[in-house]
């Protein structure tokens, strides 16, 4: 029997066409960027959590000449809400980066560990959170669950 996984996303050609909350998470999220500690990649990325009470966590890429000890941004940002807000349920993420390890107009996409960390703390809070992406050219895409990105994940089948 054959079966089919559809996946719902909004595709925007830019986040400045987002509503005025969204906006601030992606500003946000490009001002944390900017503290990345990528000296081997040269590759910033930031990620921005909004909480349901309006608390905004952040997070940019820290990496480690021991590979692969670093540890990517949205770890970052989710693994620092779960310690400090573990009641706060997370409302919406948003990524974005900067360098020249993808082209401007691809659009970045989470790794597999990230993934599985943004849907396993969706499943801890037991509600979907939003993802929002944004590209290097202003691409944004958004999806209403973690789940969209990861539909077959570890310990959920």
């Amino acid at each position: 029997m054959k079966s089919y996984h559809r996946i719902a996303y909004s595709d925007f050609p830019s986040w400045k066409q987002l509503n005025s909350e969204d906006q601030v998470l992606v500003r946000k999220a490009y001002e944390i960027a900017e503290n990345a500690y990528a000296p081997y990649s040269a590759f910033k990325v930031g990620a921005a959590v909004q909480l349901e009470d309006g608390t905004v966590v952040v997070g940019s890429n820290q990496e480690n000449i021991a590979y692969p000890s670093g540890l990517c941004a949205e770890r970052v940002a989710l693994f620092y809400t779960g310690a400090n807000f573990p009641t706060t349920k997370i409302k919406t993420i948003c990524v974005v980066a900067k360098g020249d390890l993808l082209p401007i107009d691809q659009l970045l996409s989470p790794c597999g560990a990230c993934r599985q960390v943004m849907l396993e703390t969706e499943i801890r809070q037991n509600e979907m959170y939003r993802v929002i992406l944004v590209s290097q050219n202003e691409r944004t895409i958004i999806f209403e669950s973690a789940k969209d990105l990861l539909p077959f994940a570890f310990g959920t089948m």
